[in-house]
Formats: C-alpha cells, sequence, structure tokens
C-alpha cells in the first residue's frame, strides 16, 4: 500500500489528509524533518512513498497526476514529492542531505517547513513534473494567500479537466470528432464501476471477434452487424486507453495488450471477410493476405522512421509541415487522408455493411496504398534534405534498426562476404526475390533468388544502420518476405494455400510487432535465440521458396500451415512469457501515444 508522510503541523480546515486516503494512500504525519526521515526509511522498499506539505492546496486530480502516475519512478508538484520503488534511493539520498544541510542553517533541529519542495530540489536524478493546466497545486504562506488559492480551485471544474485530459492529444479526425466526445464519458462510467483498461481491451477484443463471425456468414445481415460490431469494438478501443488516462492506471501489460490485440482485430476481421466472401464463391483470400501486408508495411516504415531518425534536425519538408500545421484544417486534412486507425475502421465498417468483400479489400487496398506513398515520400524527402543521427543517438538507432531487420543464422553466416550495402542491397535483394516468384513462381529460378537475397541482406546490415535512408532496409525486408509468400500461394491455385500463407504472415507478422513493442518499452529486442529458432526473415523466405519448388501444391499448402503453426506457437510463448514476467516483474509503466495508426 503507497504511504503519505505529511510533513509540518496541521492546517484547520484542511481537506488534504482525505484527499491522500481517497487515492489510496496510508497517511502518517511527521512533526519534523527527522521523524519525516524515520516514516520515509520505515516504509517497505517496494511500496509507492510521498512527501506532502501539510498546507498544500489543490485539486484532488493534480494529486493524482503528481503522486500516483505508475511510468515515473519520481515525479513532483508544489508540496508534495513521491519516488515508485526505482526512485527510492533517489528520495532518501535527497532526504538526508536537505535535512543535513537545513540542520545546519537551523542551528538546533531541522526545519520541516517546504521539506518536501527542498528535497525536491535536492534529488539528485530526473523528476517527472507533470502539465497541471488549469489545475491548482500550491503552497500557500499565510491565510490571504491560502484563502486565495481555495478560491482558485473552486473556480476550475476539475472533473471537466479530468475528462478533457482523458482523450489522447492527437488523434485522428473520425476518432476527436465521432468517438471521443462520448467514449471519454463510457471511460468515466468504467472507471466507477472499477474496471481497468485491460479489461475494456478484453472487451473491445472479443467484440471485435464477434464481429468476424458474422462477416464469415456471408449474409447481409452478417456483414451489416459485422460493421456496427467492428465500430463498437473501436469505441471499446479508444475508452481503454481514456480509461488509463482518466484514473493513470498504466502497466507494461496493458500497453502490450492494447497493441497487439489492435493486430488481432483486424487481421481476425479481414479472414471474417475472407470466409465469407467464400460462401459466396468469391476467393478473397489474396486481397486479405495482401491488406495486412500492406498495413504490416506501412507500420514498419512508421516504426523505423521514427528510430532510425530520432534526434535529426528538421529539414525543408519537416518545415513545410510546420508551415501547413499552422493552418488548421490542413491538419486534418492530412491526418486523415494516411487512414489512420479511426478511419480505417469506419472505412471497412461502412464498406462491409453496404457492399461486397472484394469491394471492401480493393478500396482498402487503394486507400492504404495512397497513404503509404504519401507518407513514405516525405520520410524520404526529411531524409536525404538533412543529415543522419551522430554520436549518442546513431548508436541507439543502428541497434533499434538491427533488431527490427530480424536476420537469422543464415544472414549471420553470409557475413564473411564482407559486402557493405546498406539500404541499396536490402532494395536488390527484394527486387529479386518477389520479382523472380511473380515471374517464374516455385521453381529453381526463385530458390537461386532466395539465396541472392540471402547474401543481399547480409550486405545490408554489413555495416550500422546509420545511413540518411537505412530507415528503409526493415520495411524492405518485411516487404520481401511477406510478398513472396504471397505471390507463391497464390501460384500455387489449390484451396487452401493462400489461407495457410494469410497464418504464416500473420504470425510473422506478430513477431515484428512484438519486436517493436519491446524496443519502444526499452525493454530490449526478443532473444537471439527466438530469431535463430523461427529462421529470421531470410531463412523463412529461402524456406518458402524451397517447399514451393521442391513440394505439389497440395504438399506446399501442408508445408507452409505446419510453418505458420510452428512460428505462431514459438513466438507467442516466448512473447507471453516475456511480458507477463515483466508486468510481474514490476516493469516501468509504459502509455505510448504514439501515432494514431
Amino acid at each position: 500500500m503507497p504511504t503519505a508522510i505529511l510533513t509540518g503541523p496541521p492546517v484547520p480546515g484542511s481537506s488534504l489528509e482525505g484527499d491522500l486516503r481517497s487515492l489510496g494512500f496510508d497517511v502518517r504525519t511527521a512533526a519534523g524533518a527527522a521523524e519525516a526521515e524515520t516514516l520515509l526509511a520505515g516504509v517497505p522498499g517496494e511500496d509507492r512513498v510521498a512527501l506532502v506539505d501539510t498546507r498544500f492546496v489543490g485539486h484532488v486530480h493534480a494529486l493524482r497526476l503528481g503522486l500516483t502516475d505508475p511510468r515515473f519512478p519520481l515525479s513532483a508538484i508544489p508540496g508534495a514529492v513521491t519516488a515508485q520503488r526505482s526512485g527510492r534511493q533517489a528520495l532518501t539520498r535527497a532526504m538526508a542531505r536537505e535535512n543535513s544541510a537545513s540542520g545546519q542553517r537551523a542551528g538546533n533541529g531541522t526545519l520541516v517547513e517546504g521539506l518536501p519542495d527542498r528535497v525536491t530540489a535536492a534529488l539528485d536524478t530526473d523528476v517527472h513534473r507533470p502539465e497541471l493546466g488549469s489545475l491548482v497545486a500550491a503552497v500557500p504562506a499565510d491565510p490571504q494567500a491560502r484563502n486565495e488559492a481555495r478560491q482558485a480551485v473552486a473556480a476550475v471544474d476539475e472533473e471537466a479537466v479530468r475528462l478533457r485530459s482523458a482523450v489522447k492529444a492527437r488523434d485522428g479526425f473520425f476518432t476527436t470528432f465521432c468517438v471521443s466526445p462520448y467514449s471519454r464519458h463510457l471511460a468515466r462510467w468504467c472507471a466507477r464501476r472499477g474496471l481497468t483498461p485491460n479489461q475494456v481491451t478484453t472487451a473491445s477484443l472479443l467484440t471485435a471477434l464477434i464481429a468476424a463471425g458474422c462477416a464469415a456468414t456471408g449474409t447481409r445481415a452478417g456483414y451489416v452487424a459485422a460493421g456496427v460490431l467492428l465500430l463498437a469494438s473501436f469505441v471499446l478501443d479508444c475508452a481503454d486507453g481514456q480509461l488509463a488516462r482518466y484514473s493513470l492506471q498504466y502497466s507494461t501489460l496493458g500497453a502490450w495488450l492494447d497493441a497487439t490485440f489492435d493486430r488481432a482485430k483486424e487481421y481476425a476481421f479481414y479472414a471474417g471477410l475472407a470466409l465469407g466472401a467464400a460462401r459466396d464463391g468469391d476467393d478473397v483470400w489474396a486481397l486479405a493476405l495482401g491488406a495486412i501486408i500492406l498495413q504490416s508495411c506501412r507500420h514498419v516504415i512508421d516504426f523505423s522512421f521514427a528510430e532510425g531518425r530520432a534526434g535529426s534536425a528538421g529539414g525543408p519538408a519537416a518545415a513545410l509541415s510546420g508551415r501547413l500545421d499552422r493552418v488548421g484544417w490542413t491538419v486534418w486534412v492530412r491526418r486523415m487522408i494516411v487512414l489512420p486507425i479511426g478511419e480505417r475502421w469506419a472505412l471497412i465498417a461502412v464498406l462491409t455493411a453496404v457492399t461486397t468483400p472484394r469491394l471492401t479489400f480493393w478500396v482498402l487496398l487503394a486507400g492504404c496504398a495512397f497513404a503509404a506513398a504519401y507518407t513514405t515520400a516525405g520520410r524520404v524527402l526529411r531524409s536525404v534534405r538533412r543529415p543522419a543521427t551522430d554520436g549518442d543517438g546513431a548508436a541507439r538507432a543502428a541497434r533499434a534498426l538491427a533488431d527490427l531487420a530480424d536476420g537469422g543464422p543464415l544472414s549471420a553466416l553470409a557475413h564473411r562476404f564482407r559486402a557493405r550495402g546498406g539500404v541499396a542491397a536490402a532494395a536488390l535483394g527484394a527486387v529479386l526475390v518477389t520479382g523472380s516468384a511473380l515471374v517464374w513462381g516455385a521453381g529453381w529460378q526463385t530458390v537461386l533468388a532466395a539465396l541472392a537475397y540471402v547474401i543481399c541482406s547480409a550486405a545490408a546490415v554489413g555495416r550500422p544502420l546509420t545511413g540518411r535512408l537505412d530507415w528503409l532496409v526493415p520495411p524492405l525486408f518485411r516487404a520481401a518476405e511477406y510478398g513472396t509468400v504471397l505471390v507463391l500461394a497464390a501460384d500455387a491455385e489449390v484451396n487452401g494455400a493462400l489461407p495457410a500463407a494469410y497464418g504464416l504472415v500473420s504470425a510473422v507478422a506478430y513477431h515484428h510487432y512484438d519486436t517493436v513493442y519491446r524496443i519502444r518499452g526499452d525493454a530490449g529486442a526478443p532473444p537471439r535465440a527466438l530469431v535463430r529458432a523461427i529462421g529470421g526473415h531470410e531463412g523463412r523466405t529461402l524456406a518458402v521458396a524451397v517447399l514451393a519448388a521442391v513440394l505439389t501444391a497440395s504438399g506446399f499448402t501442408v508445408a507452409l500451415t505446419a510453418l505458420a503453426v510452428a512460428v505462431a506457437l514459438v513466438v507467442l510463448a516466448e512473447s507471453i512469457r516475456f511480458w507477463v514476467a515483466a508486468h510481474q516483474g514490476g516493469a516501468p509503466a509504459v502509455h505510448d501515444e504514439g501515432e494514431p495508426a
């Protein structure tokens, strides 16, 4: 249980102790600084502890933001400072230093007045200071200032501020204007009933899976129900993050579940549409697979660019973007045309309800292709017109891009060729293997092209990925691997080949997303043993090419299915083990606003 230590004499009429108890704190009072230090030492090391000035006047939500956010080891607002387990030693050191210094200043005993703020100033590490906006957090020095602070508290609608802050700061047009105005009230309703963000996230997943089942019926009523349920799932998807912000219930496990379930919902719905179309005699599995390939490649472009260009200075393209941001309507247009998750799901839901799965996929592919071209072109322009990162930023970017590349044992063996190709080698390898699959299909030509792809892949990562365009290396690998699987499965022309390929790409894409989430959460990449066990991108591509060449079409379908199941079991087992262990081990909470993708 967290503990709050009130420092200083009690203030008549103050509601501070009750406010702290309402936030879950066990409240103790210290008459002097020495007693406060003793009480601090007595709090178990794994518990959160806070020092709060008894003269504090402010909103309860200001205290909540300053003292309960699980993402930060140390956090402070005027009149209060708190530490989680990882920040306890720093707080203890600061308390000892301040008591020693103030004792010398006082001459006889240590001063208790203003102790939390002085301890905050004495901290020798970073301290999070939340943005309070119109919320009040003050330590009045006299009765008049205290009355003025109380009047300022009464003048602000705290609940309205809290509700507004529950909405993501940057989001798409559909989410901002068509969902968030009411989903935040749903989030508050959930908070008042003790529901957790993870429970709402799970409800969103279940709703989307039911929607996929409705789409799989292949009936018009099923498609209409699927569209409605998909929108309901998205509302819940917005509400879970808003609930986390409203109640500050952030967690490592919750961030992973939210991100992972988003992908599971989308992929399951695409599969449901493909199954529904099959009931009507229309095979759209290639379109469904193309949709998840395009969307996955778009995301890895986002992730790679963010990692590869972190810390770089802006260039002309960034300056133009900044000028456009000052023209309000252009902001929303540019957010809409990149088809963020809100617009994309709304488009899918409406098209599912009123058209056919085939038309739904074609419109989705066209929209996503335009969005990918628009964003990638802008990022390429930004990259070529400005210098690459250097120093520590460059080293971190190179490590992240190498992890995102997902190279396996074959790529490591090919390093002995000592080639240093960067993005050019990655592009050459991708063109060779996918082009060969398109032209020759399953055959020895594609196997040779896959071998060339292995060599090119090793050359691409043969040096640190610090070049201006090296952030394109992981997306090129994803496009080559996923695209080769799609083309060879379509070339088999037997029932079940494309669904098997869909399963394989989904399993591999999950692994790649999981890598991203670990990097974003500062948890490091998946263990190399896992990457070697599933072959790396180049090993899987070569394996699929060989299987297509040596097996019959039906045998190739069975092999794809087996490979999909094996990869899924391995990556899911290791991923679940890692994230559950991180959560139970007290890993720092994560809440990534990220891109509205």
